[in-house]
């Protein structure tokens, strides 16, 4: 079993969501988050004054998958995610030692 967490921009949640969905990968936990990566944020302008925005907003994506989908899944990410603009994101693969399904006791993949 492998983890999967995504940061990605709050704007392709709702497209990601339905990407996942669409593959069969219905169970995740969406995360409303703030980061920045190598650009170090943004400068942007109102009402003729710069400012500077340090943390980005970001959703986190998080989901246990079986390790034989974790490639399925990452691809799909990347395509209903990226936009080709700086700042589409990060994913992370783990690996998943132990996993329980609180109603049943059910374990491991059976509690996926």
């Amino acid at each position: 079993m492998k983890k999967v967490e995504a940061i990605i921009r709050p704007e392709k949640m709702q497209e990601v969501k339905a990407a996942l969905d669409k593959i069969g990968c219905v169970g995740m936990t969406l995360t409303e988050v703030k980061g920045r990566g190598k650009q170090g944020g943004i400068t942007q302008q109102w009402r003729g004054r710069q400012y500077h925005i340090d943390l980005i907003p970001k959703i986190k994506i998080e989901l246990v998958v079986k390790a034989k989908f974790v490639d399925k899944v990452v691809e799909t990410i990347i395509e209903s995610a990226r936009t080709g603009k700086t700042g589409d994101g990060k994913i992370f693969i783990s690996p998943v030692e132990k996993v329980y399904r609180v109603r049943t006791g059910d374990s491991d993949e059976d509690a996926i």
